[in-house]
């Protein structure tokens, strides 16, 4: 890498001093540690969930929205994020977001009534969808494309895929020996270090052409989101049919609609849909939508069955789920190799059918299933298909744009990702509640969870098909 002069003046006269540049390693690390931390709050509240409702005296529905609250608003201003980084500044998007992420961690831990907790969880996810898309361009931008730049990515996703597998695991050691708001303050500590590191070590970067931002947009994305997703969730206690669900849903879907009307009249749009006419951009996106809907309700419904269910204590929960968490990172280490021999699209179709033979494993549960074969082997089936499909999915979506767009691109597959999550989540928990048909014995709960993974199996399926249909055939890992 080049390097760099410091930016201070020195007195005529002085021999100008220079530093030389960061190792790309130390970049990827700093960004990767950015990507963890956000990634692993969408899941780390899993296991703390239990606690958090006695602790607070959230209802069950309050529960998902303490889930999803992080989840909508990650979602839904991460396009914002993408293109603000784009504009001002990838670090300077990476310090803004992760401090805010941070100082709502705080907040969050602190809490003393569930709305507090739910705001925080909403600030926490807006601080996430300002820092994530600067994190993969920072990674792409520090690692020349090719077998490195592959490799680089691949360890971005393993990072995580890795976090959110190893919420659970982090979650049930903080519960057990803690409380459940160490599941939140835990990240005033780390996202300290990790701003002190990229306040010394990151290079800022942008491609700003003096567009303004569209906030309108990212407003109505974010609300149109959030409304569907409360009116799937009010299905579970009205009925498709209730008022208090078909007002939310029709609002959603009118704001949705009234999103993509402003992105198609603005002059600077959060998310041009001329980019969806890229078929790399576009098929990616779905395929990570989809993919992204069944997995990221995996690691809800997998600790509520193994606590709810099995009886276990939320440090067995967690350490239950370690080995889920290995495969996804082994699947993501593996995944460079296979697409340089195989190609993306194969890569991907390989993963997302490796999970659907663990999803349709899962789906086999009972109310005293023993642990091998009620959780590790088809949780391992589940995480390293993850880990194979979320590699070449990124690589293809991000690898079909033009440089000036990357922030943006790479906001659109983190948005696709925990979009397709949190409108799963809604539409999973609604299933699942369906088949329980409110009781909660552990028979009940586990039909309902069944009914839940054999639903993300039918999903994966479809992502499996899409992805070979749609997906390039030839890729630059193939050049």
């Amino acid at each position: 890498m080049a390097l760099m002069l410091d930016a201070q003046e020195a007195p005529a006269g002085t021999p100008r001093r220079r530093r030389t540049a960061p190792p790309a390693w130390m970049v990827v690390a700093l960004a990767c540690a950015g990507q963890f931390l956000v990634v692993l709050d969408v899941s780390v509240v899993n296991v703390a969930l239990p606690s958090m409702r006695t602790g607070l005296g959230l209802s069950e529905q309050g529960l998902q929205w303490v889930v999803n609250a992080y989840a909508i608003a990650f979602a839904g201003f991460m396009l914002l994020g993408g293109r603000a980084g784009d504009l001002f500044g990838r670090k300077r998007m990476f310090l803004v977001g992760l401090g805010l992420f941070t100082l709502a961690s705080l907040a969050g831990g602190l809490a003393q009534e569930g709305w507090q907790l739910l705001l925080a969880r909403a600030v926490q996810g807006l601080g996430a969808a300002v820092l994530a898309p600067s994190t993969l361009t920072i990674v792409t931008e520090a690692v020349p494309e090719g077998a490195a730049g592959a490799r680089a990515i691949a360890t971005w996703t393993a990072v995580g895929a890795g976090g959110g597998a190893a919420g659970g695991f982090v979650g049930g050691v903080l519960v057990d020996l803690l409380s459940w708001r160490w599941v939140l303050l835990i990240n005033v500590p780390v996202g300290a270090v990790v701003l002190a590191g990229a306040v010394g070590w990151l290079a800022e970067s942008r491609a700003g052409d003096g567009r303004r931002l569209d906030l309108p947009g990212a407003l109505l994305v974010t609300g149109g989101l959030a409304t569907l997703a409360y009116g799937i969730s009010q299905t579970e206690a009205e009925g498709w049919s209730a008022t208090a669900t078909l007002v939310p849903l029709t609002v959603g879907v009118l704001l949705i609609l009234l999103f993509l009307l402003v992105e198609a009249r603005t002059r600077a749009p959060l998310m041009p849909l001329g980019l969806l006419r890229l078929r790399s951009v576009s098929s990616a996106n779905v395929g990570m939508f989809l993919s992204g809907s069944a997995m990221f309700c995996m690691w809800f419904f997998m600790t509520l069955y193994a606590q709810n269910v099995l009886g276990y204590t939320p440090l067995e929960a967690g350490f239950a789920l370690v080995p889920s968490s290995l495969a996804v990172v082994l699947g993501s280490k593996l995944a460079p190799r296979l697409m340089h021999a195989f190609g993306s699209r194969n890569v991907a179709v390989l993963g997302t059918l490796v999970a659907v033979a663990g999803f349709a494993w899962q789906s086999t549960m009972t109310a005293d299933g023993a642990y091998l074969t009620a959780i590790m082997f088809p949780g391992i089936l589940m995480m390293l298909g993850a880990g194979l499909a979320g590699t070449p999915l990124a690589a293809v979506a991000t690898g079909g744009a033009a440089p000036e767009e990357a922030g943006l691109v790479s906001g659109m597959i983190n948005t696709s990702r925990t979009m397709g999550g949190s409108l799963g989540l809604a539409v999973m928990s609604t299933i699942a509640a369906s088949r329980t048909g409110g009781s909660s014995s552990p028979q009940a709960l586990t039909e309902g969870y069944a009914l839940a993974f054999r639903t993300g199996t039918a999903v994966l399926v479809a992502g499996a098909v899409l992805m070979w249909l749609w997906l390039p055939r030839r890729t630059a890992d193939q050049q």
